[in-house]
């Protein structure tokens, strides 16, 4: 199942100049030499339209990654009883690839798929369950400047205690305020939506995995 998801970074916010753990990550290239910015004819109209413009990009693209502290969510049946014979649902994102687009002042254009793994675990009384993530748009090392929620409906085959599911979020756009600020100031971070007791359990280090399944030891 692929969802397509837009996100529109607020222009008021993004406008100023401006952590993850390593996630694949890809870049178009960025910066041009000095002649072959001059030999590069900008595009018309009509090449816009079709989208017929083969000029570099003007800088690297934003960094994307997960945030290590929401990377994991578990689902208990009895939220004091953390146990693996407790457990309900569990998912993990584990990467996040992407391309981005911007030439002259253009606001950066961004595409972002997210790989994520799901488990049913022996307490599930269900074959779906609904996961939220988000996807934050941040200067690099301050506050989120966009954040924005999404709903994953995963149903589980018949006898199948694991899937995997690879998210697509179709468009992000940044402003940009001129041609100095590069993609570079930014960073696009995702993670599962948690209660407090979910984030404090994979702070403690704390691990479970569905497909680990019988030889899993407890608290691991």
């Amino acid at each position: 199942m692929k969802l397509s998801r837009v996100i529109m970074v607020s222009l008021a916010l993004a406008l100023g100049s401006c952590a993850s753990r390593e996630t694949p990550t890809v870049e178009l290239p960025g910066g041009v030499n000095p002649e072959n910015q001059q030999a590069a004819r900008a595009p018309n109209f009509f090449d816009r339209m079709i989208g017929n413009d083969d000029r570099p990009n003007v800088g690297p693209c934003p960094l994307m990654g997960v945030l290590y502290d929401t990377a994991r969510v578990v689902k208990f049946n009895q939220p004091n009883a953390q146990r693996y014979a407790n457990i309900e649902f569990t998912g993990e994102m584990q990467g996040v690839s992407g391309l981005c687009r911007y030439v002259e002042s253009d606001p950066i254009r961004m595409n972002m798929e997210i790989d994520m793994s799901f488990g049913r675990g022996p307490a599930a009384t269900s074959d779906r369950q609904t996961y939220r993530y988000w996807v934050a748009v941040t200067r690099r090392g301050r506050a989120p400047i966009e954040k924005v929620y999404f709903d994953v409906d995963v149903r589980f085959p018949r006898g199948e205690q694991v899937v995997t599911h690879r998210e697509r979020i179709e468009e992000i756009v940044i402003p940009r305020a001129n041609e100095e600020i590069s993609g570079e100031n930014f960073e696009i971070l995702v993670g599962f939506d948690l209660t407090p007791e979910q984030l404090q359990f994979n702070r403690d280090g704390r691990r479970f995995r569905i497909d680990a399944g019988q030889t899993q030891a407890p608290g691991q």
